[in-house]
This record gives structure tokens, C-alpha cells and sequence, in this order.
């Protein structure tokens, strides 16, 4: 991030290594764009597709205001999860019913955004048929793909991606009498650069260089599995070796195109020159599916005795640049593998035959995780588990469809997915939840189980939740006939609740509370906290619908009084909500707004943007009870656009949509239909960052924290923020602290993430505020 102005919109990955060269096919890629809505990159694997998109896309980021998104469908496996993996990407909360297409439309249509499909090739049909629909509908949308080949849709405009630019042989040098001007040269001297400090092409090594980079047809990933064996040898054995393995190998009848021949004998070379451990934990990790930290390699991949060297043989391969170190992420570093690595490692791994038994460690391990994400949801930890599970959907994803491989392992899958529900629920992820739970219920065999039950209920509420009430009734009397059959309380009080959630989406609200009542009786009693909550919440909401304040009052605060003790923060956030809205339908404006802006400043501190709509809409009532019609206009518009991202409530809350129509109307009627839309567009146009500062006030001054402990400054981020506040750069910041500016670059961003800020001005008011506050 620059110094100052507003945060990056997007999710771009920032380049953790240089990018070299490229520069005539960076400005021919962005003029296409500038004139074809669509465009695709296509060439071989390990030619540089994805780093060429990504920079595109980097530097094109200020002619999207919507912000510049990359979706990486190189690990997905499922044809019909295409849209839903946009969505996912996107950050969108599903709240409604609908097809996932239908919803990216809704989103995409107002938004001058830029969509970057990474990995097509294995999608080609389905991805050319999602962005045909979203391109038609869009007509700010474009589309930056990447694949082995075409999608082929009309109004295509198709860029090869040829290797990187080379000397031919015998040719002669340039003026100054080193090979500067060519990309393969350039990118092979800064990675040899990297591993052998001082390394730089001369007079004296330029041809073999050249050779070197001629002998690997300039592409980029083999460039850079070479340049690492200057480690332990000189360019001229380097070369040697490269030429003795080009002999034997073009002895043979492969069937492969010369380039694709070139790229696989260099990371046949790699793998024999690596030792046994290295070659042998490259063959385990591709287990993995997208990133991972070290605790699943040392849980997975080696046996609990050898968990201490698994450090040093990660290092090794991180050195010769077949994993990749990623930035941290909430304390931990992460590593992830090329795909033509991983492919390459899971072809050796078959071999040896362990292949079945370490995707069910795989799974179990990720089992784990998830089984103790749920135990530790009403906590203080909640937060960070939140933060792993987003970083692990592409193995928890993996591990699922593991599950689904044999009948003997799907209750495994069971537990599972029923765990992850609260996390598919405050994420919005409600279609992928019924997709896993349906298939995972087809394999299974059908007899009654604690699994079998739980899996019907979560579905049954997703259901209700994505508006089908008619199969939420379904699963609900299934489960109850199954709950009977097994006889155990906690599950006839699931489907109880169940049963609660389907009479609250079809507005019978008095059936509701009975249901509700029942199966809070048995939580509490069984002292099930987090069965106990969901009640308590659905019971609140069915109250309030059924004219009961005072039990929906009860309600709300009971759930305050469970969770804020122990440190959670998103069920508290729903609380402050219900409570702040109570107060406002009292008439008490200033304790409304009070209760509110807590649960605005805690929705925003845990990224829960359903939580955030709800406040920013009761918000907007308060302001036109308070005679600032214009502001609940703009924030009535802001809650609009936050719903998009954010889910709609009025599935469980048809109250809302009254009440909100009462307000628009007022507000209308005070400053009339053409300044309410005016002030209405506004708010549209805001951020999730901007209609939460604008809701509280914050504008022009810092926002104040309140969270579950994320909002805390390490002791490092509090002196970065402190050079911030005295102006320096991230540069100046890296040269101060003896880091690198990648690293300051990133301190500044999680100081950013944790205060909920958007500029550097505001940490530096935030720090001055801190001083006067301890010299008073």
C-alpha cells in the first residue's frame, strides 16, 4: 500500500519476489482490456501466466473502483462450485434464495470491477459459460483468464504467453557487453543473485548464461529451478548438466511439445538432485491443497519422532524454490506449491504407494481442526479460528471430497461439514454448506446417527436460510423421525430448533417460540452452550415477530451475557444489534445508537458484514427520527450495498422490511424523491470501511477499536505505527527497523486490518490520541 490515500479494493496477492521483465506484454494485455472485455492468457504450464495476470491486474487497479479480484480455480474439482467459488472470492454473503449466478449478477451489474480467473483449463466449459452470463449482464465487468487455451466465447480477445526474451546463439553483445536487455538473462541473474550474494552477469559469464537460459527455452519456472543449483555449482557445471540431461533425454520418443520436454526434465533434475528427506517430503506436501503451515506438514507428513528435522527439509526445499514462503498470516507463516510441482510431486508420491494413507491423514488432521474450531467458537479464539479456516478452505475442501471416496469414511465428513456450519453461516457460504452436507447424506448409509441427524438439521436451517422453505420442512421431519427413532434428547431438541427456524421463515411466530422454548429447555439443562445460543437467538427474533419485546429483550441479553465473558464476538455483535433495535422501537434514540455503535465497531472488527447491514439499517431509522433525512438516505443506500456483499436478513426477519419501508417513506416525503435518490446513490457507492466510519461518525478522525483482541498492536506493529505517525514511508519504515520494505509493507496493512482504518492519517491521529491519553 502506498503512503496515504485509500486502501487497495481487492484481493490481489502482493509479489513476494521481483517480477522481471514483460513490460511489452503488460501494456499489449492492458490495452486488450482497455477494448475487449474479456480477456485470456494462454501458453504452458510454467510460462508465467499467472505472475503476468496478477501484474496486469496490480497495475490496472486504479481504473477499477470496485476493486481488481483474483479467482484461483486451479484446486477446485467440482464442475458445479464455479459460480459459488466467485462468490466465495468475492466475499459474498448468501442471504436469500436464488442461483449463485443470479446473485454475482445482482452484485456485478453497478460495479466497474475486474475478475481474474486463474487456471481454466480443467473448467473450460463451465468458466466460459459463467462469464458469458456475467459479461452479458455486467457492462462494467471485465474478465482476465488464464489457461492452456481459449474459452472461445464471443468477444474474446486471446494473448499467447510466449517465454521470456533470449539471446540466439552465437550472437554477438550489446554496446555496454553484457546481455541487459533480455527477460530470461535478467530473471535467472536476480534469482542466482538471491541464493549466491555478489552473482551478476559479466563479460566473462554472459554466453554461458545465455546458454543456460537457451537450454531451458527461456521459461520462467525452469529459469528458476536452475538458478538455485548455483549454490553448490559453478554456471559452466550448471550448464554442463543441463546439457548432458537435454542428451540423454532427447535420446527417447516423447511425445510432449520440445518446451513442455524442456520444463519436465528440469524438474526431473530437480527432484534427483534433491536428497531422500527432500525428495520424499516434496511427494507428502502434495498432499496439501493451496497453502499450509508447518504443524500439518509436521502432523501429516512425518511420523511424530522426525517432527523436529521436517523444519530443516522445508528450508531445504523453500532454497531450491520448490516451495513457496507466503507472508504471515495472523502469526504464522505459510507455504504453498506451484501446481506443476504439485502435480509432479503427487505422481511420486503414487508411486510409493502411500498416496491412500496419507490423504486419510490429510483428513484427519483437517478433521481435527475443524471439530475444534467448533468447541472453541463461544471464545475468545474464535477470531483467529475464523482466520485458519479461510486460509484452509482449499484443504478442508480436499479432506471433504476425500470423504466422499468410500461409505466407510463419510461419517468422518459428517462431523465435518455439521462443524464448519457456524463458520458457512457467518460467512454466507450457505449453498456450499447444502452441497457438501447433500452429497455427504447420499453416500451415507441411512441409519440413524448423531451425525445422520445433526447433517439433517443444518441443512434443514441453511435451507430455510437460502429460501426454500419447502425443503427445509423436509429435512426437519426427517430428522425428527430419526431423532425419535434413536431416542436422544439433544437430538429431538435440534430438530426441535429446526423445526423453530422453518416456523420463523413462513412467519408463523407463535409456533416458533413453542419449538424454541422446547429446545432451549433441553440446551440449558444439558449445558450445551453453543446449541443453547442458537436457540436463544432464534427465540429473540421469533418474540420480537410475535409482539413479545420483553421475552426477545430476555432473549438478546442472555446471549450478551453468554459470550462476552468469554471473549466471542460474533453472536455478541448480533446481540448488541437486537438490543440497540429494541431501544429504538422505545423511542430511547441516544441508548439505540450507544448499543449500535458497539455492535457496528465489533461487526467491522471481525469482518461480519450480515451483522454490519443490521446496524447500518437501524442506523438509518434513528436518523430520520432524528429529523437527518438525508443521512438515513445515504446510509439506507449503504445498507443496500452492504446487503449485496452481506446477506439479506429479511429471510428471518420480515419485521425489517416494514420498518424500513415506514422510514423511506418518511425520509422521502421530508426531502423529496429526487434528494433521497441523490443521497441514496451515495451511500451505494460506499465500502464496507466507508459506511461503517460513516454510520459512526468516524469521518475525518480515527475509529475506535472494539474486538475480540485482534484490534491489539504486537509490540513490532506498535512501532510501525508509531514511524507512521511521524510520516515516514514504508521504505523509510524497512531502512529504520532493519527489515525488508515487503515486511513494513505488510506490518502497515494488519495495523490497517486490526483498527479498521483506511489511511495512514488515522493510524497517526490513532498514535497521538494514545500519547495524550497517557499523559492525562
Amino acid at each position: 500500500m502506498s503512503s496515504g490515500g485509500k486502501a487497495r479494493v481487492g484481493n490481489i496477492p502482493h509479489e513476494l519476489t521481483s517480477f522481471v521483465g514483460r513490460r511489452r506484454e503488460i501494456a499489449e494485455v492492458r490495452r486488450l482490456l482497455s477494448v475487449s472485455r474479456l480477456v485470456t492468457l494462454t501458453g504452458i504450464g510454467g510460462v508465467g501466466k499467472t505472475r503476468l495476470a496478477l501484474r496486469v491486474a496490480a497495475d490496472s487497479s486504479r481504473a477499477f473502483g470496485g476493486g481488481v479480484w483474483l479467482v484461483g480455480l486451479g484446486e477446485l474439482r467440482d464442475p458445479d462450485a464455479v459460480a459459488d467459488t466467485v462468490s466465495a472470492a468475492l466475499r459474498l454473503r448468501e442471504g436469500r434464495g436464488g442461483s449463485p449466478e443470479s446473485l454475482l449478477v445482482e452484485y456485478l451489474a453497478e460495479r466497474l470491477l475486474l475478475l481474474v480467473l486463474d487456471n481454466c483449463e480443467h473448467l473450460v466449459e463451465q468458466v466460459a459459460a459463467l462469464a458469458e452470463t456475467l459479461l452479458r449482464a455486467c457492462p462494467d465487468l471485465r474478465i482476465l483468464a488464464t489457461g492452456r487455451e481459449p474459452l472461445g466465447i464471443g468477444g474474446e480477445a486471446v494473448f499467447r504467453v510466449a517465454p521470456l526474451t533470449m539471446p540466439e546463439a552465437n550472437q554477438g553483445t550489446t554496446a555496454g557487453g553484457v546481455l541487459g536487455p533480455y527477460e530470461a538473462v535478467n530473471l535467472f541473474a536476480e534469482r542466482a543473485a538471491t541464493v549466491v550474494p555478489g552473482f551478476a552477469v559479466t563479460e566473462s559469464n554472459q554466453e554461458v548464461v545465455a546458454a543456460i537460459c537457451r537450454r531451458l527455452d527461456g521459461l520462467p519456472l525452469a529459469i528458476e529451478l536452475a538458478a538455485v543449483r548455483l549454490r553448490v555449482m559453478s554456471v559452466e557445471q550448471l550448464l554442463q548438466r543441463l546439457t548432458d540431461r537435454f542428451a540423454l533425454l532427447s535420446t527417447g520418443s516423447r511425445g510432449a511439445p520440445a518446451r513442455q520436454q524442456t520444463l519436465q526434465w528440469c524438474i526431473d533434475w530437480s527432484h534427483e538432485l534433491c536428497s531422500p528427506a527432500e525428495r520424499e517430503l516434496w511427494g507428502r506436501v502434495a498432499v496439501f491443497s493451496g497453502s499450509f503451515e508447518l504443524d500439518a506438514v509436521e502432523g501429516i507428513c512425518t511420523d511424530p519422532e522426525a517432527a523436529g528435522p521436517v523444519v530443516d527439509v522445508v528450508g531445504s526445499l523453500i532454497d531450491k524454490s520448490i516451495l513457496i514462503r507466503e507472508g504471515d498470516a495472523a502469526g504464522a507463516v505459510r507455504y504453498r506449491m506451484l501446481e506443476t510441482l504439485r502435480d509432479y510431486g503427487l505422481e511420486r508420491l503414487q508411486e510409493t504407494g502411500e498416496f491412500a494413507s496419507l490423504m486419510r491423514r490429510h483428513r484427519d488432521w483437517y478433521e481435527r481442526g475443524v471439530l475444534r474450531a467448533e468447541s472453541d467458537w463461544i471464545s475468545s479464539r474464535q477470531m483467529a479460528w475464523m482466520v485458519r479456516l479461510d486460509a484452509e478452505q482449499s484443504n478442508i475442501v480436499a479432506a471433504l471430497q476425500f470423504c466422499l471416496t468410500d461409505p466407510a469414511e463419510v461419517d468422518a465428513g459428517l462431523r465435518m461439514a455439521t462443524a464448519l456450519y457456524p463458520y458457512w453461516r457467518v460467512r454466507g457460504r450457505l449453498r456450499e454448506g447444502m452441497r457438501w452436507l447433500a452429497q455427504l447424506l447420499t453416500v451415507h448409509g441411512g441409519e440413524p446417527s448423531m451425525e445422520r441427524i445433526t447433517t439433517l438439521y443444518v441443512l434443514s436451517v441453511l435451507s430455510g436460510l437460502h429460501g426454500d422453505p419447502e425443503v427445509s420442512a423436509l429435512y426437519a421431519e426427517c430428522g425428527a423421525v430419526l431423532a425419535s427413532q434413536l431416542g436422544d434428547r439433544t437430538a429431538g431438541a435440534l430438530m426441535a430448533d429446526a423445526a423453530g427456524h422453518h416456523a420463523l421463515i413462513t412467519q408463523d411466530s407463535a409456533t416458533a417460540c413453542d419449538y424454541f422454548e422446547s429446545s432451549l429447555a433441553v440446551f440449558r439443562k444439558e449445558g450445551h452452550l453453543l446449541y443453547m445460543i442458537w436457540s436463544l437467538l432464534g427465540l429473540a427474533l421469533a418474540s420480537d415477530a410475535d409482539g413479545n419485546q420483553t421475552r426477545s429483550e430476555e432473549c438478546w441479553q442472555e446471549v450478551l451475557e453468554l459470550t462476552e465473558p468469554r471473549g466471542e464476538s460474533i453472536y455478541r455483535g448480533w446481540a448488541l444489534w437486537g438490543l440497540g433495535t429494541g431501544a429504538w422501537h422505545r423511542g430511547e434514540l441516544a441508548r439505540a445508537k450507544e448499543i449500535l455503535t458497539q455492535g457496528l465497531r465489533l461487526a467491522r472488527s471481525v469482518d461480519d458484514q450480515t451483522s454490519a447491514v443490521r446496524c447500518v439499517e437501524v442506523f438509518a431509522w434513528i436518523a430520520v427520527d432524528a429529523g437527518a433525512d438525508r443521512r438515513a438516505a445515504k446510509l439506507m443506500g449503504a445498507a443496500a450495498a452492504l446487503s449485496q456483499a452481506g446477506g439479506s436478513l429479511s429471510t428471518l426477519y420480515p419485521n425489517l422490511i416494514v420498518w424500513h419501508a415506514r422510514c423511506e417513506h418518511k425520509a422521502r416525503r421530508a426531502i423529496g424523491d429526487r434528494t433521497f435518490e441523490t443521497e441514496f446513490r451515495h451511500g451505494l457507492e460506499m465500502s464496507f470501511q466507508d459506511a461503517a466510519a460513516y454510520a459512526l461518525d468516524e469521518e475525518g478522525r480515527p475509529a475506535a477499536s472494539v474486538g475480540p483482541g485482534s484490534t491489539s498492536l504486537t509490540r513490532r506493529e506498535q512501532q510501525v505505527a508509531e514511524l507512521v505517525a511521524e510520516g515516514l514511508t514504508n521504505k523509510s519504515i524497512a531502512g529504520r527497523l532493519v527489515i525488508s520494505h515487503r515486511t513494513a509493507q505488510g506490518h502497515v496493512e494488519h495495523i490497517l486490518s486490526k483498527l479498521g482504518f483506511t489511511s495512514r492519517t488515522q493510524i497517526a491521529a490513532w498514535i497521538i490520541e494514545q500519547r495524550q491519553g497517557q499523559q492525562s
